[in-house]
Parts: structure tokens; sequence; C-alpha cells
């Protein structure tokens, strides 16, 4: 196939003065390598398009690709990682990963934990932030953890995240709405073990390939998978593939979450269990970060077997299958 390869270069949004953090969703010119070799390895042909912008540019100038594999996290609002699934679809372009609607449902963890809910799967109970009033409504007992309602790769999340006051639970929101210009979630803390599912497919074909805990080695940032932590997770974090009663739990709950909230192709569901060892929703990135060996879903792959080529490959064929093409090595119809 002629595949479209779709990203946010880290480098290209450092000259604009952001932040480590800010740029942290970000994809280095690593990873881009990486998956073009990996595709071209394959057996595909892949051009680089690069963020929604030069996007744009092509889908106007009437370039099309037989599929696009998008890995654009966008650089704002709250429905950033929809920008480019929406453009596609408005041109008629098949792509990979989810569509607009759970993107933008998705990265909202209020919104997905609603969803969540709804389907009568675990999550802790939360409330939403949005002004500095709003702390005097909340009402959950303490201990309680904070994060920005919409950010990944673990930004805004760190020690004083967890809040054992109204006093801290103020000045935690006050910081974060001040920070990150966006509503701060605020959940019932959960002080049991920490895992996250790599899932592979769609609806009845997705699959569970692996369930990882998390554990927080010397020196790291204590109690919580901090963005420092993530950061520097080759020498502050130990991911153990586990598949105890526990873990198993935990991968059957993040497997109906992913299906409810219809994600498609690979994903990775984010769990924590509570005090009676009951893993409760957390958040799922339909959209997980592809460094061949800093980043979770990658990690999980080449812990299970599966490998960089394996999971790249598992990608493409789940979206082909689902977008009509008779396989991944054919051309789209008509092309």
């Amino acid at each position: 196939m002629l595949i479209g390869l779709t990203y946010d270069l880290r480098e290209e949004y450092r000259v604009l003065g952001l932040s480590e953090e800010q740029l942290a969703e970000f994809d280095s010119a690593e990873t881009i390598a990486q998956l073009q070799a990996t595709l071209e390895r394959l057996g595909h042909r892949v051009e680089r398009i690069g963020n929604v912008r030069r996007l744009a540019e092509r889908l106007v100038a009437g370039d099309r690709w037989d599929l696009v594999f998008n890995i654009c996290e966008g650089i704002a609002g709250r429905a950033r990682e929809a920008q480019v699934p929406a453009l596609l679809e408005a041109f008629g372009q098949p792509y990979t990963f989810a569509d607009p609607l759970v993107m933008a449902a998705t990265l909202d963890k209020a919104v997905a934990k609603r969803l969540v809910r709804d389907h009568g799967l675990a999550t802790a109970p939360f409330a939403v932030v949005a002004r500095p009033s709003d702390v005097a409504a909340v009402d959950l007992p303490f201990p309680l953890f904070v994060k920005p309602i919409a950010e990944g790769t673990g930004k805004g999340v760190s020690p004083a995240s967890l809040v054992r006051s109204r006093k801290e639970l103020k000045r935690a929101c006050a910081v974060l709405l001040l920070r990150f210009a966006q509503p701060v979630l605020v959940e019932t803390y959960l002080p049991g073990r920490e895992f996250t599912v790599g899932i592979v497919g769609t609806g009845p074909r997705a699959r569970v390939l692996g369930t990882l805990e998390i554990e927080l080695l010397p020196g790291a940032e204590p109690g919580v998978y901090s963005f420092a932590n993530k950061e520097r997770c080759e020498e502050l974090v130990r991911y153990v593939l586990v598949d105890d009663a526990e873990a198993k739990a935990a991968a059957e709950l993040a497997l109906a979450c992913y299906r409810a909230l219809e994600c498609r192709d690979a994903g990775r569901v984010d769990l924590r269990s509570d005090a009676s060892g009951k893993p409760q929703f957390l958040e799922v990135n339909p959209l997980a970060g592809l460094h061949p060996t800093h980043s979770d879903l990658p990690i999980l792959a080449q812990k299970v077997g599966l490998g960089y080529d394996g999971l790249i490959g598992a990608i493409v064929e789940s979206a082909a299958e689902r977008v009509g093409l008779a396989r991944a090595g054919l051309r789209r119809a008509g092309r």
C-alpha cells in the first residue's frame, strides 16, 4: 500500500518557544524514522505528510493515499486529537485509529469516565473543577487525586496531585487551572496497583496484548506515575508483565472499556486498583505513543513477543480490514 504518515514533530514546535512539558506529546525524529522504516519493512511505500496544516495543503492539492497512518496529537484545544481524523473524513481518506468523536471524547477524561460509567464499568467517583469556586461543591472523601482534564503523558501530574484536605485541594486546583487553562479532574484516590493494558484490533476482533504493572523505582517521584517519572521511565520505572487474578481483571475491564468507547486498531487503557484490589478505569489512549523503546505500548509489544514490527503490522491490518481493503498488501480498489 501507499501509506501517508501524519505526525507532529517535536523539533518543529520547539522553535515556537514551547517548554519541554508542552512538547512531551509530540514525536521525535527518531520515532518518525523508525515508524517509516517499519512500514517499509512490512512492504509498504511511505510518504511523510507532517502536521494538520501540511495535510490540509496536500488534500486540497488532490493528493491521496491508500491509508494514512495518523499519530498527530494536535497543538490546542480539547478536541485537538480529532482535527486530523475530521479532516481526513471530510476528504474521504481512510486512516488508522479512532474517529473524531472518539478522539475528542476520550481526550476529555471526565467525558470518557462518564461514558464508561454509563456502560456499568468500574471507574472511581469524580468531580470537575472548572473554576476555583467549584472546589466548594466537591463532595468526595479525602484523599483525592487531581490532574488536568485533557492532557496526556502525565502532564500536570506530580506528588502534589495527591491531596488530603480541602485546603490542599483548593491550592492544587488553583495551580492547575492557571497552568493549563482547562478544568481539573478530581477523583477518589486509588491506593492499589497501577496497570496499563495494550489492545489491538477493532470491535469484537479487539484483543488484549498483555498487561503491564507500573512499579516505581528508588529515585522516582513517590506514589504517582507522574510526568517526571514517565519522561525518565528508563531509570525510574519498571514495567512488569503480569497475569495474576488482579491483572486479569484489569485486562477484562480494559477491553470492555476499549470496546465501549469504540476505539479502533490499537490503544492503551490505564487502570488502578482500589483499596480492595478491584481495578478501576482511569483513562484510555486511542492514540498511544509509538516510540520503539520509550512508549508503553511498544514496550508491552516487545515483552509479549510481538515486537515493534508486529505491533505496527497489526495496526495496519486492523485498519485495512476496517476500511474494506482486501488485505494490507493490496492497493485500494480503483487506485
